[in-house]
């Protein structure tokens, strides 16, 4: 990510063209652009003026990485900012949502809405399925404990349907199934690539 961008992994961006894609992109990735739909924030070092980003195909397998130029953002959103944003359509993931926006909400925790869902919510294009996962966001600037993670996990582990959340550090993701588990060591992945550590919120004691 480039260090003077105001957006975090996983929030949303609207306004790239097809034309700012490179000669080689696949014609999907064209033909989304074309249709306004957004790009997502993705954890990568990128330089100065401009950010990396993903678009995302109809089928599951059709992901391209991309930059975009900073300037060229027209707006943006959060997964914070998805999480009461209303759908009348009845997919399990969804469902999962309407179960866990309450309980979320009253821990007081900074969590938004990730992947398919969080596409689906802010686009309106259907990114959702049957056997969809809903994917959380947690933004964690201060250590939780993994004591905390494991009650977390047991609440989201009740919901209709499998439910993944990462948590967002100041140095990277990680995944919340991962901390609330019993390794000494955990994966860290930080936008120069992921590492194995012990604290993940002091990212400088690499594990050996």
């Amino acid at each position: 990510m480039s260090a003077c961008s105001p957006w975090l992994p996983h929030d949303l961006l609207w306004g790239m063209e097809p034309g700012q894609l490179a000669a080689d992109a696949p014609e999907w990735a064209r033909q989304v652009l074309e249709q306004g739909q957004p790009v997502v924030v993705r954890r990568a070092v990128s330089a100065a003026g401009s950010i990396a980003v993903g678009l995302r195909g109809p089928s599951r397998e059709q992901r391209y990485p991309a930059l975009l130029a900073l300037d060229a953002v027209q707006r943006g959103t959060s997964p914070e900012a998805l999480r009461h944003v209303p759908s009348s359509r009845a997919w399990p993931a969804l469902q999962a949502l309407d179960q866990l926006r309450g309980p979320l909400d009253a821990l007081g925790l900074a969590w938004g809405v990730g992947g398919s869902a969080g596409f689906e919510l802010a686009s309106g294009v259907g990114a959702l399925h049957q056997g969809s996962d809903l994917d959380l966001i947690l933004r964690a600037p201060e250590p939780l404990s993994r004591a905390q993670a494991r009650e977390l996990l047991a609440l989201l582990d009740g919901a209709v349907c499998q439910v993944d959340l990462q948590l967002q550090l100041p140095a990277g993701g990680l995944a919340l199934r991962e901390w609330a588990g019993s390794a000494s060591r955990v994966l860290l992945k930080s936008a120069s690539g992921a590492r194995l550590v012990r604290d993940p919120w002091c990212p400088g004691e690499l594990a050996a």
